[in-house]
């Protein structure tokens, strides 16, 4: 079965946020390292878009010396005024086959609904990317509502629609707006990362008070939309836990449908032509 991660970060000489291991680098020899220990075939690097440019910089560099291993969603400074060609030549650089942004800074609030990233959906979907957005509360319908004026752009909701790092809540209560989110199955370009899931649980390892929640957005969405993935650097248990958190503790997720969760599905989803190792 190929396991891929849907979301790792590498940085060098850099600062992550608090949730985050509090280390200077993680190199991709230290993913390789982890991955192995764990089983993980590949993984799709998110570069940290707080640490700006160097970081995309650094998960080219992985592709390029691991082609086999990583592809990548990146960003850009949306600001800029080559903004469009940038989209339109974006997968010209070694392993781009999307974009991820987490809209997470104060001025960037107002970016979800104010129309001013109409440019960027048009764009994308023009030049067959894939977005991956860190959506959570109010922002799911609206990110719904993106995907439906542009159904050739294929979308995809970090962390579960739970918020990831930033997440104030855990257990029940952070999963009670689920239905909100499990209501965009409807639309055929949204797909969920099931990335970081055993933070959003108090309960230890196999975390199973949200395996409920797992179950219904896999079986809601369907195994063809549903991405494993960790965010293992700010995790709290072992690589090896995040994958058999789902491969030995859901009895009921299995056969195909444990392949595509686990990484069958994002391969497709993005598009990665993978070469042989």
């Amino acid at each position: 079965m190929l396991i891929v991660d849907s979301q790792i970060h590498l940085w060098q000489n850099g600062k992550m946020s608090p949730q985050h291991r509090q280390i200077p680098t993680y190199s991709v020899d230290d993913a390789l390292a982890e991955m192995a220990s764990a089983g993980v075939d590949c993984a799709v690097i998110h570069p940290p878009s707080a640490l700006g440019e160097p970081a995309n910089a650094l998960a080219v560099e992985a592709v390029r010396n691991h082609p086999d291993k990583f592809c990548i969603l990146g960003h850009f400074d949306l600001q800029s005024p080559d903004r469009e060609t940038i989209v339109a030549r974006w997968r010209e650089r070694p392993g781009m086959l999307g974009l991820r942004y987490t809209f997470n800074q104060p001025h960037q609030a107002a970016w979800w609904t104010d129309g001013s990233l109409e440019w960027l959906w048009t764009a994308s979907e023009k030049a067959g990317l894939v977005i991956g957005l860190l959506a959570t509360g109010a922002n799911i319908p609206v990110l719904g509502k993106i995907a439906a004026r542009h159904p050739r752009l294929k979308l995809h909701i970090d962390h579960i629609g739970r918020g990831g790092g930033r997440a104030g809540l855990k257990d029940d209560a952070l999963y009670a707006d689920l239905p909100e989110m499990l209501a965009l199955a409807r639309l055929p370009n949204v797909g969920v990362k099931l990335s970081g899931a055993p933070s959003t649980s108090s309960q230890p390892y196999p975390y199973k008070n949200i395996h409920k929640y797992l179950q219904q957005i896999i079986e809601t969405f369907g195994p063809e939309r549903c991405f494993w993935g960790t965010d293992i650097t700010r995790m709290p248990c072992s690589y090896r836990q995040c994958v058999t958190m789902y491969t030995e503790e859901m009895p009921w997720l299995k056969g195909r449908d444990l392949e595509r969760v686990m990484g069958g599905a994002v391969v497709d989803w993005l598009g990665w032509k993978r070469p042989a190792a």
